[in-house]
């Protein structure tokens, strides 16, 4: 299976789904038609029951996403009429990426910097090669930066490194992002990806009703009080117990062997 577009490939390798920033002659920044094509790729990764866990990168060596791809603001965010269109196909691609009922990884190596961050934040796990680059330059080039980033941010690291990050819009390392719990692992270049398979691997044999429970719950949990949803993670949580995986799962520890979830 391959969706998307040639900028933004989907792509199916197991239990793996893959979404690729493909556009690495600009550090794969994010143009409009990336934007565009990222709830595509959402829809049909969530649609796969194969499909258990969602990894982002971005081609070559250079970044994971450098940013919103900036050559194209004089078209496409010149006024407010503009950057109106411009900002809903974002936001559209961001709500996307953040209502992934599966498990999503970013694979970072290089710089993850602006839109690239904001896209890191939306993924459950962040793992990074120790050339890793963080930052949001916001501030350098006069950008508002709404309140849901901002809140994503400070969801991750806290409200007073959410400010140094947005205040100094300096650059972040590697061992600086693990310091401050931006990123869930640090690892060499050569072993990054073999990392993220690692970690895909342990999570797509588990059980993928809890999983999916299980990240339910902590998105309702980094809600507003009166927003939550409660109902549904109590629904998530039922379906656990009267799935044929609970069945599965006790069978399997009584005998002393790997469990083989369907997600049923």
């Amino acid at each position: 299976m391959q969706t998307g577009t040639e900028r933004l490939i989907g792509r199916k390798d197991g239990a793996i789904g893959w979404m690729i920033f493909n556009n690495p002659e600009r550090r794969n920044a994010i143009s409009a038609d990336m934007w565009q094509a990222i709830p595509g790729v959402m829809a049909a990764f969530e649609a796969d029951p194969e499909i258990r866990v969602v990894v982002f990168t971005g081609s070559g060596d250079k970044a994971f996403v450098s940013g919103a791809d900036i050559s194209q603001f004089e078209s496409n965010r010149a006024d407010a009429a503009s950057n109106a269109v411009y900002s809903s196909d974002s936001a559209a691609a961001s709500a996307a990426m953040s209502r992934l009922s599966k498990p999503s990884i970013a694979m970072i190596r290089g710089y993850c910097i602006g839109g690239g961050l904001a896209t890191a934040l939306t993924c459950d796990l962040r793992i990074c090669a120790d050339d890793a680059r963080f930052a949001i330059p916001a501030a350098r080039l006069g950008l508002g930066y709404g309140f849901d980033g901002v809140r994503a941010l400070i969801d991750v690291v806290g409200p007073s490194y959410a400010k140094e990050i947005l205040f100094t819009a300096r650059q972040f390392d590697a061992a600086e992002a693990l310091r401050i719990g931006l990123v869930n692992t640090v690892t060499t270049v050569d072993e990054l990806e073999s990392v993220v398979r690692d970690y895909a691997a342990m999570i797509a044999r588990n059980a993928p009703l809890t999983v999916k429970a299980s990240k339910l719950a902590a998105r309702e949990a980094m809600r507003d009080p009166e927003r939550r949803q409660l109902d549904e993670v109590e629904a998530a949580v039922k379906a656990c117990f009267d799935s044929a995986d609970y069945a599965e799962g006790r069978k399997a520890f009584m005998e002393k062997r790997t469990p083989a979830f369907r997600g049923a």
